[in-house]
């Protein structure tokens, strides 16, 4: 393997997954493409069933001192890292699929008689909330957290560029342009906002950052 291939990453890894990348000797170069703050939210009218799509959705509600009166509640969930926050903070999860689209099939096939709390950020997709509309299910939606979009000029040219959300892909492209570099995407929705861009991408078998660093290595072996 050459030496001086260079990866950008659109959030900081952590120090371990960076770590896989440099042993593999790549050259990555780091930077947080969005931003995300807690907001201020009360836990009042909520339904039998929680909803979460996020890591950072849940890191919010558990910081709300009402959540523990909710253990009694299953919840419902987007992402393996996402099920245990949630099972290591005490709660039972009933469900966890890689996408929203998945957990929505779930919930319309086979809990469809049950009502929801939905906790999102403002940038959530749609998928879920409108599927479950569709199929006639009770829920409400309680706003968690805020992503903000922090684009950078990136000067260095890169032979990978690393995306882990939407939004992330959209706050890239306001600076910087992509041309021939291999996009790695961490799922398919990260993947579609790209579509229209290149056809230079590489979608993660599981949609965590590991399974994206892995493809990296994998792809420039």
């Amino acid at each position: 393997m050459r030496n001086s291939i260079q990866i950008l990453a659109t959030k900081i890894l952590s120090a371990n997954q960076k770590q896989e990348l440099v042993k593999a000797h790549f050259q990555v170069i780091e930077a947080d493409f969005i931003k995300t703050e807690t907001e201020n939210f009360e836990l009042t009218e909520l339904n039998d069933n929680l909803i979460f799509t996020s890591q950072n959705a849940v890191r919010s509600f558990l910081k709300n001192p009402k959540q523990e009166e909710l253990k009694s509640k299953n919840v419902f969930c987007v992402g393996l890292k996402t099920k245990i926050l949630l099972s290591e903070a005490g709660f039972n999860v009933v469900a966890y699929t890689g996408y929203a689209s998945d957990l929505a099939e779930i919930i319309t096939l086979i809990y469809a008689n049950e009502s929801y709390t939905f906790f999102s950020g403002n940038l959530r997709k749609d998928t879920l909330p409108k599927a479950l509309a569709e199929a006639g299910i009770k829920f409400n939606e309680i706003q968690v957290y805020k992503t903000s979009l922090t684009p950078h000029k990136i000067k260095e040219t890169v032979d990978a560029i690393l995306f882990f959300s939407p939004s992330g892909v959209e706050s890239y492209l306001k600076e910087n342009k992509i041309k021939k570099e291999t996009c790695f995407c961490i799922g398919e929705t990260t993947a579609e906002a790209l579509g229209k861009i290149t056809k230079n991408i590489v979608i993660a078998n599981q949609p965590s950052i590991e399974d994206v660093i892995e493809d990296v290595i994998e792809e420039f072996k």
